[in-house]
């Protein structure tokens, strides 16, 4: 017998999931897929639940939201997944990567943040990083991402063409930045060099895939200078296209640009004009009192990474009194070198509980604008927000099931409370990206598990072998 789920903030008992249906033969004018669960959280602007709901998808579009009853007696399906003990809702959306850096992981630890970077990730990147490492490292990090439900994400990182074949193969949703710093980057020279490499990026992927966009991603306002910036957004702005960049994400960064530019690091960007444009920001955790208006008013995508400016001891960004300003705030987890993990659902609690103890409020970020930030609001801040996010008609099909069925979810009073405060990465049942199956019942379908398990071992192996013989001053082993 299926167990009870209590949810008692809207005054319903659910007693228990019907039986399963035997399996029917699909008409010829069968939809792709019916998505039914307990509850559909639609994230939609009434933050609408729907108990004993489903969703149909076809061509890759969602078609209706409703109950299971009428969804069900409307559409036949070529396939319908589970429903017991099933909660539905969007995909993820992760705003922040660099998915191979996954391959890095545990490389470096316990470090400040520009000591991380300057003796430990770029020299690393710069001896080791190539085609083949950025292929295996992110479809390491799309298999975690696609186990923990996440469907969509923004990356930066070197050889984005390669990222965006895997993106391809895997079937998940990507913004890839073509990164744009001024020093030797493992595939360009200087800035001008990654940013002509990056125009080629772009020329060869927009609009050649719809789950692939292309973006510019200058890399921080302390590794290029006004005039690097400025080119960077003439470039963007040339295409049409976004940029992802590192902004106020530390007191040295705040430090370097009071030096440098005489003004903080969002008013500099504000004064060369580099927010005249789609911009994606990433940490933004010392924005100033008149720093938030900025955001505001140029429609900036904030991207908050509670774990990865906690263990940098960044700081605590003001995400409270940036989304009651009316900024565009979304969550992510940067890269698994600096967080170490690619689990969203952690990142929802420690976004909540930082602004509530941060601000000693326990009302401060409260569960529904958590998942917010997760879903709807992480994809307008990553210009998405007409596509996904929310689960209504017209809107591209990236949803999940999350399965209510562990100990941590009996008994379940408020859905979206234990998504948040609850739910992990184990979880996840399910996973639809753009209508297709990548995960079902947590059995992957677009990646080789065992196959990138097995490359990834040998690769870190040869990292490891060579990182020993630079520390040792002897060569490393031929073929190393």
């Amino acid at each position: 017998m299926n167990r009870k789920i209590l949810f008692l903030a809207t005054g319903l008992l659910l007693a228990g999931c019907t039986p399963a249906e035997p399996p029917r033969e699909a008409a010829a004018d069968a939809i792709d897929l019916i998505v039914p669960g307990d509850f559909v959280v639609t994230m939609d602007p009434d933050l609408t639940v729907i108990e004993n709901g489903a969703v149909a998808v076809n061509d890759g579009v969602i078609i209706d939201v409703g109950t299971a009853a009428d969804i069900e007696s409307r559409y036949s399906a070529r396939e319908t997944l589970p429903r017991d003990n099933r909660v539905v809702m969007p995909g993820l959306v992760n705003g922040h990567q660099h998915a191979a850096m996954a391959l890095l992981r545990g490389l470096a630890d316990d470090l400040a943040l520009m000591d991380w970077l300057n003796n430990y990730m770029f020299p690393v990147e710069v001896e080791f990083v190539d085609s083949e490492f950025v292929r295996i490292g992110t479809e390491l990090a799309c298999w975690e991402m696609i186990r923990g439900g996440t469907t969509t994400f923004v990356d930066m990182y070197y050889y984005p063409d390669t990222i965006a074949e895997v993106i391809e193969r895997c079937g998940m949703r990507a913004l890839i930045s073509a990164t744009v710093i001024d020093q030797r980057s493992p595939d360009a020279e200087s800035a001008s060099d990654s940013i002509g490499k990056g125009e080629g990026f772009i020329d060869r992927w927009q609009n050649r895939h719809p789950r692939i966009t292309p973006i510019f991603g200058p890399h921080a306002n302390y590794t290029l200078d006004a005039e690097q910036l400025r080119a960077t957004r003439e470039a963007a702005q040339k295409h049409g296209v976004a940029i992802s960049i590192h902004v106020s994400e530390s007191p040295f960064e705040s430090q370097y640009s009071k030096d440098n530019y005489g003004k903080t690091s969002i008013e500099m960007l504000d004064a060369i004009g580099f927010f005249d444009g789609p911009t994606i920001a990433a940490h933004v955790v010392w924005p100033t009192a008149t720093e938030i208006p900025i955001l505001r008013d140029r429609s900036v995508g904030v991207i908050h990474n509670p774990s990865s400016n906690m263990k940098l001891a960044s700081g605590v960004s003001p995400v409270a009194e940036m989304l009651a300003a009316g900024v565009r705030v979304g969550l992510g987890t940067d890269g698994a070198a600096s967080n170490n993990d690619l689990d969203m659902w952690e990142e929802m609690r420690l976004a909540a509980f930082l602004q509530k103890v941060s601000r000693m409020d326990p009302e401060a970020l409260p569960a529904s604008a958590v998942l917010s930030m997760a879903t709807s609001g992480g994809a307008t801040a990553i210009g998405l927000g007409d596509d996904i996010g929310s689960l209504e008609k017209g809107k591209r099909a990236d949803l999940i099931q999350v399965a209510f069925e562990d100990v941590h979810h009996v008994p379940t009073f408020d859905v979206i409370s234990h998504l948040v405060y609850v739910t992990d990465e184990q979880d996840v049942a399910s996973v639809i990206v753009d209508g297709a199956v990548l995960m079902r019942e947590r059995e992957f379908l677009t990646i080789d598990t065992g196959r990138v398990t097995s490359e990834a071992i040998t690769l870190a192996a040869r990292i490891q072998s060579g990182l020993e013989a630079r520390n040792s001053g002897t060569p490393a082993p031929a073929g190393e």
